[in-house]
């Protein structure tokens, strides 16, 4: 396996802030219970780790989660680093964003592909403690007629594509008016239908949706759809349902984000984003 000299680094900042933290005794068996040899996982000393394919950056970097690169790459050796796993005892797989939602036993004990948390998921897979808030936004290019859209109710007007079973998904049929939203696999095919002029627009997160722009010839960012500030989308890493990680899991994100790990993530790995004017 390949030698990620970044990640030692990485890794002695979660373990590190975790072992300095004042604990009561409650806690202190808690974080006793979360480390590797106390776990539940597919494989004994390995935690297995699943993702879409392609993974698209600035998520993954070069369709490939096992470098380390991209923020929900690095997040991951980042939480397994917290309970105890060193970066060769993490193994990764790849599974379809919808099947990797589905009910019944996982081929992973967590995932990372953009899963939005929704009550209706909950039914079927459980959710880590969300580590990024979401705004959904409209991508085209210079020469589709989605180019001209100003508000809200001139993307009616439009023809939009997502991913199939995303929130994008979601998002693009309430403002779609009459027209059918197309539906695409992965991102990367909508892109391919946007770039062809199958479609006027594509609807994404907003980290995606920079990274499609720029690699389209005349992206650009149409503007961001309007969210409910009282119910803020928010990504989470998924696991089996009712699964004996989700607890460990969700505390290895909430120490990320005290110890201020998932702030320089997304500083590293997110910052290009910036912010996009909201249509109303």
């Amino acid at each position: 396996m390949r030698n990620r000299w970044w990640l030692p680094a990485l890794l002695a900042v979660a373990t590190s802030a975790a072992a300095c933290a004042p604990v009561d005794d409650e806690s202190a068996s808690g974080i006793q219970n979360c480390r590797k040899d106390s776990l539940s996982t597919l494989y004994p000393g390995i935690i297995t780790v699943g993702t879409d394919q392609p993974a698209y950056p600035p998520w993954y970097i070069g369709d490939d989660p096992t470098n380390g690169e991209g923020f929900e790459s690095a997040l991951a050796f980042a939480v397994a680093g917290n309970l105890g796993y060193t970066p060769d005892e993490v193994r990764w797989v790849r599974v379809p964003f919808n099947g990797a939602l589905e009910p019944g036993p996982k081929t992973f004990d967590a995932s990372l592909s953009q899963f939005s948390i929704t009550d209706q998921r909950r039914a079927s897979v459980d959710f880590s403690s969300p580590y990024f808030d979401v705004t959904q936004v409209v991508v085209t290019t210079d020469t589709s007629p989605a180019a001209r859209v100003r508000s809200v109710g001139d993307l009616e007007k439009t023809q939009l594509g997502v991913q199939v079973g995303t929130t994008s998904h979601t998002a693009a049929i309430e403002i779609a008016g009459d027209v059918p939203v197309e539906v695409y696999n992965t991102n990367a095919d909508a892109k391919v239908a946007l770039s062809n002029g199958e479609i006027d627009a594509l609807v994404a997160d907003l980290p995606t949706a920079y990274t499609v722009a720029g690699e389209l010839r005349g992206g650009r960012i149409v503007g961001q759809l309007p969210t409910d500030t009282e119910d803020v989308e928010q990504f989470g890493i998924v696991l089996d349902k009712d699964s004996p990680l989700t607890r460990c899991v969700s505390s290895a994100v909430d120490g990320l984000r005290s110890d201020g790990t998932l702030g320089r993530l997304e500083r590293q790995w997110l910052s290009d984003a910036g912010s996009v004017r909201i249509l109303r």
